[in-house]
């Protein structure tokens, strides 16, 4: 298996990346929201609205 960042072999302490180095690379691109998964884009939750307009469900 290579690393996925660099295509050096994996090592077995940061499997699947070669290095500490490398592991932090792609968690800094998870963070920064550079992988996305594709699909429709969804409303998040607006604290903002009123109860009125987003009645509870039972």
């Amino acid at each position: 298996m290579s690393c996925p960042i660099c295509q050096k072999a994996a090592d077995a302490k940061y499997r699947p990346f070669c290095s500490r180095r490398c592991a932090d690379i792609d968690l800094g691109r998870w963070l920064k929201g550079g992988y996305v998964i594709p699909g429709s884009a969804q409303e998040e939750d607006d604290p903002a609205r009123s109860e009125d307009e987003n009645p509870p469900r039972h």
